[in-house]
């Protein structure tokens, strides 16, 4: 678009025949990032744009009385100020799932920080400043703060009309889903138990704490339309969500992905996208948004925090009886994803094990607090922080040694799970826990020297508060089963478009996909499948945006699966167009071309037994091989509401860690000395890349255990802590060292035999730290994050 600067640009990768599948290539982003030249959304610029601000809600439920408007209109370089009235269409909501969030707050505000009016100015300190001029009376009405508060009789609904496809199998308005599993006979297999453990379980909200905040830059088109640039998930979903209240058809809505500084799930819901898009069509001008930190916190979704209460009983040998539990998440004022987490909560709550009897129970709510959806490991994260402590209470009890408890118990291919889905690909969970026990352990009191304690190396660190008097260490296992794409009958497809054609005397393939580069290294993955797939050295990733078929959501696991499945599908079919071309070109000079196994290698077409048939820019010369093609996973089906029954997943993935912590007993601090992970995925793509997601995801997991924590003040619902001064997240300082130990066990109904990967290290490092700080303490430590009033009872 005339006028937008450092927007993205076509990504052209070169390489060479061993660049492909298995190849730790490195990004092609990489270095401008590291650099400062990597172009963010944030960075977005237009020579005549303005500046949008949201205004938010100071309480958490109340009545709009009245909004005034007036003083801020007044103000010098306001352009326009929108509240709810002068939307321009009868769609007034958005959301992933269920369409019950406001555009702008309408009637009434359902949560602190809620979006209530937009304001255009010339700069944006204008924009803030005309925000804080608008006048709202609220009348307060009673909070609705968790479940008892939520499901008591006469208790204040959140949404007044439920008319959502999901209300009819609730028993309560505020409670947004609800998904029972129920297989054999729970409290028959009780009453077989040698030993019977429970626990209640509390888990705290955790913020995804991506370092870019929300974004973007909408421009209206001469055409009536708008482009939007924009860091996202899913720009498909935007597309779907943003096009009706705009009053425009889909094709007049151009989205384009900007430079992403991480999401881990925040940016699957829509944050400024609309917001900005009114005001350009609006004023008539490019408007860009970019929240602050604070704004931030407020702009997108959390993990739901979670209440988790279970049963597991055992027979004197160690086996397995039974498993109760009943999980309550908390998801806030709006549906966002909560029932697929809801989904994913119940479904893998029993972990990777054997457990024949079930009786399982999850449910999320409606509150005033924030609304919460998606974020890495995406519901499954809190049950494994549950059931991972079960385990450890069940060994104790049983007098086993907690590795090998887990290990006699552990499910493998064939297993079939508690909603009567079989594993049918590798299951490799005693084997992960055998080579993670198997890593050397660090050396004890690494912190001892010839001079005294260097305290750098102990609890508190720099800060100097001890010198390992009261330090003790805790090792701590822990493992995770996580699924992989959308489940539940989604219709989980991606699309691809590849291009081959020859420039500058060789073969050079695009490739062009929706996919959100949001930090996970597709870019590169894509350019890996078509250098294997077409034998090109020279490939082009192309900007993502609508201007291709869906690739879906960058979450789940799922795009080095799902569009990498597309990618490499497309690229056969131009791989074959490009033979077929060959073989009337040239076939009647070799037989080889009619009768061999046809590859592409180093530009050139060859016979798989090496002999080199022609090159493939003498095959194409001038024409150029174009396509676009969908492509599917197999089909899951939903869980039947009653029972919890069905084929609901794709795939599982599975990982496990031993923590090894210290812990300063007499202060209640903790340092992680080593994460140790071992993880499953099927086929490492790009192994450079994976040891980084799986390094990635197990610190996201070691932040919520022992300091991650978005503090909700119960009385009147806002959030207290949003900063990152005061909501901490781990630093180069926090994060231990994390040796990985990556097993390769292909699952033959995935491209390549590949396995997602990004989420499963989120589960069980968490669990893992728990289980190493109860070790060292003896404490039990049902909660998360653990705090140091939990260690020392102060």
């Amino acid at each position: 678009m005339s006028g937008v600067t450092r927007t993205p640009t076509h990504l052209t990768q070169g390489g060479t025949a061993d660049a492909g599948i298995g190849a730790s290539t490195l990004r092609p982003d990489g270095t401008l990032k590291v650099t400062g030249e990597f172009a963010y959304s944030s960075d977005l610029w237009h020579e005549d744009m303005l500046w949008g601000f949201t205004l938010r809600s100071t309480v958490a439920h109340a009545e709009i009385v009245s909004i005034d408007t007036s003083e801020a209109l007044a103000q010098s370089g306001v352009y326009a100020v929108l509240t709810y009235d002068d939307l321009p269409t009868e769609v007034k909501n958005y959301g992933l799932e269920i369409q019950d969030t406001p555009v702008l707050a309408h009637g009434k505000v359902r949560h602190h920080g809620e979006p209530v009016a937009l304001v255009a100015a010339d700069h944006p300190e204008t924009a803030r400043r005309a925000a804080a001029k608008i006048r709202i009376e609220y009348a307060e009405l009673p909070l609705v703060t968790d479940e008892a508060s939520a499901l008591a009789d006469g208790a204040p609904l959140v949404h007044e009309h439920r008319d959502d496809h999901h209300a009819g199998h609730v028993p309560h308005p505020n409670i947004v889903h609800r998904q029972p599993i129920v297989r054999g006979d729970a409290e028959a297999a009780a009453r077989r138990a040698d030993v019977i453990v429970s626990g209640e379980y509390v888990f705290g909200m955790q913020d995804q704490a991506f370092l870019g905040p929300e974004s973007g830059l909408a421009v209206p088109g001469e055409d009536g339309g708008v482009d939007l640039y924009v860091a996202t998930q899913w720009l498909h979903s935007d597309l779907r969500q943003i096009a009706p209240v705009l009053g425009l058809p889909e094709d007049k809505v151009r989205i384009t992905l900007s430079g992403v500084g991480g999401a881990f799930g925040g940016r699957e819901d829509l944050s400024m996208q609309i917001h900005a898009c009114l005001l350009a069509l609006r004023t008539g001008k490019p408007v860009k948004i970019v929240y602050n930190r604070f704004e931030s916190f407020f702009g997108h979704v959390h993990r739901h925090p979670a209440k988790l209460w279970y049963e597991h009983g055992a027979t004197k040998d160690g086996k397995l009886t039974h498993m109760k539990c009943r999980i309550v998440l908390d998801g806030g004022a709006y549906a966002s994803a909560s029932p697929a987490v809801v989904g994913n909560a119940s479904s893998l709550s029993v972990g990777p094990y054997v457990v024949d009897d079930v009786d399982i129970e999850a449910i999320a709510l409606y509150t005033n607090n924030p609304p919460c959806g998606a974020m890495r490991g995406f519901g499954a994260v809190q049950a494994c922080f549950a059931y991972e402590a079960q385990m450890d209470k069940l060994a104790k009890k049983l007098g086993m040694d907690p590795v090998e408890f887990r290990q006699l118990n552990a499910m493998e291919q064939g297993t079939l799970l508690p909603t009567g889905q079989q594993v049918d690909s590798p299951a490799p969970v005693a084997e992960l826990l055998r080579r993670v026990k198997a890593m050397p352990l660090p050396p004890e009191n690494q912190w001892e020297t010839t001079e005294g304690a260097d305290v750098r190396a102990l609890p508190g660190g720099l800060s100097n508060t001890t010198h390992g008097e009261d330090v003790v260490r805790g090792i701590g296992y822990a493992v995770g089963i996580k699924n992989v794409g959308f489940s539940e009958g989604f219709d989980d497809y991606s699309t691809a478009r590849v291009r081959m054609e020859v420039v500058g005397g060789e073969p050079v393939a695009t490739v062009h996909t929706a996919m959100a580069e949001v930090g996970q290294g597709g870019v590169t993955v894509h350019a890996q499948i078509a250098r294997t797939e077409l034998g090109v050295e020279q490939v082009t990733i192309h900007p993502a945006d609508t201007r291709v078929g869906s690739a879906g959501s960058t979450s789940a696991s799922r795009q080095t699966y799902v569009t990498g499945g597309a990618v490499k599908n497309t690229c056969e079919h131009v791989r074959e167009k490009v033979l077929e071309l060959g073989r009337r070109k040239f076939g009647t000079y070799h037989p080889a071309w009619a009768t061999a196994e046809l590859l592409l290698e180093g530009g050139k077409v060859v016979t798989d037994g090496g002999e080199v048939l022609a090159d493939v820019a003498d095959v194409l010369e001038d024409e150029a091989i174009d396509l676009e093609l969908e492509w599917r996973h197999r089909p899951t089906e939903p869980f039947d509401l009653r029972t919890g029954q069905g084929n609901g997943h794709v795939q599982y993935s599975f990982a496990a860690h031993r923590a090894v912590v210290e812990v300063d007993t007499g202060l209640g601090l903790v340092k992680v000395i080593e994460l140790a992970c071992a993880q499953d995925v099927g086929k490492a793509l790009n192994p450079l890349s994976v040891v980084g997601q799986i390094q990635g995801g197990t610190t996201q997991g070691l932040g919520v255990a022992v300091m991650e924590e978005i503090i909700v003040d119960p009385k009147t619902a806002k959030v207290r802590n949003p900063s990152f001064t005061d909501y901490l997240i781990p630093t180069i300082l926090d994060t231990p060292t994390i040796p990985v130990d990556v097993l390769e066990l292909a699952d033959e109904h995935a491209p390549y035999g590949l396995r997602g990967i990004g989420e499963a290290p989120t589960l069980s490092s968490t669990p893992a730290v728990l289980a190493a700080i109860r070790n060292a303490t003896g404490l039990e430590l049902n909660r998360t994050p653990v705090r140091p009033e939990h260690l020392t009872g102060t």
